[in-house]
């Protein structure tokens, strides 16, 4: 995905499964981090500065239950931004984004797409050719609907009616994948995605999501409110 402006890396979190994404503009060095983890914070450090890069924003998809954020470590290391949806309504980020916002790094821009349904704070950021969607639409499968004020009504038309809306060869980046799958388009997933291919109704996905019998979330009480602190665990 890498291109002749844009510096890209999808790097890896074992435990939890989660993509962090780095991306910079070649020239200028302005850099951004989108979901990060706390137990990798160090080597993504040490990345952004073996080649040499000024990370600018640390930005959340959602508030995440699954691993502790990696943005306070990163703000602490590089004095970027963080920065969260402002329906999170949490005090510790030094900035918001809401549906159709843009974030500036040199002379690219990501766009903020508005795609609650997970949890009620889900941002997805796109740039031409890709977009990264945390945890609304994974490859072949998409985020839980059970907790943190989910709803199956509300992804399935944050998916259909917003992402599906941009062009099939969009580039999907999703915040986890447990499979090891790293990429995938939107036009494949409205093919293959069984939740939400184009022949699954509103009601089939309902139906589906009410009875996916999930267990309870490994981390989410060490990792909601760590993460409502900006992955803080000083304080």
């Amino acid at each position: 995905m890498e291109t002749a402006n844009i510096l890209f890396r999808q790097l890896f979190e074992k435990a939890s499964s989660t993509y962090t994404y780095l991306i910079a503009d070649k020239k200028t060095k302005e850099a951004v981090v989108i979901d990060s983890v706390r137990e990798t914070a160090e080597r993504d450090i040490n990345l952004i500065r073996e080649l040499g890069l000024k990370l600018v924003y640390i930005l959340e998809t959602h508030i995440h239950a699954d691993h502790v954020t990696g943005a306070h470590l990163l703000k602490k290391a590089t004095e970027a931004k963080t920065m969260v949806s402002k329906s999170a309504k949490i005090s510790c980020s030094d900035g918001e984004f809401s549906d159709g916002d843009s974030i500036k790094f040199g002379s690219l821009t990501l766009k903020c797409i508005s795609t609650p349904g997970h949890t009620d704070t889900c941002t997805s950021f796109y740039m031409e050719g890709f977009v990264f969607t945390g945890d609304a639409l994974m490859i072949r499968a998409c985020g839980r609907t059970d907790f943190q004020q989910g709803s199956p009504e509300v992804l399935y038309d944050s998916v259909k009616n917003k992402l599906y809306k941009l062009p099939d060869t969009t580039l999907v980046y999703p915040a986890h994948n447990y499979n090891g799958l790293e990429v995938s388009t939107i036009g494949e997933e409205k093919k293959w995605n069984p939740r939400l291919g184009d022949s699954i109704s509103k009601e089939n996905f309902i139906e589906i999501m009410k009875n996916l019998k999930l267990s309870y979330p490994a981390q989410i009480d060490v990792a909601l409110p760590a993460n409502m602190k900006c992955g803080n665990l000083e304080t």
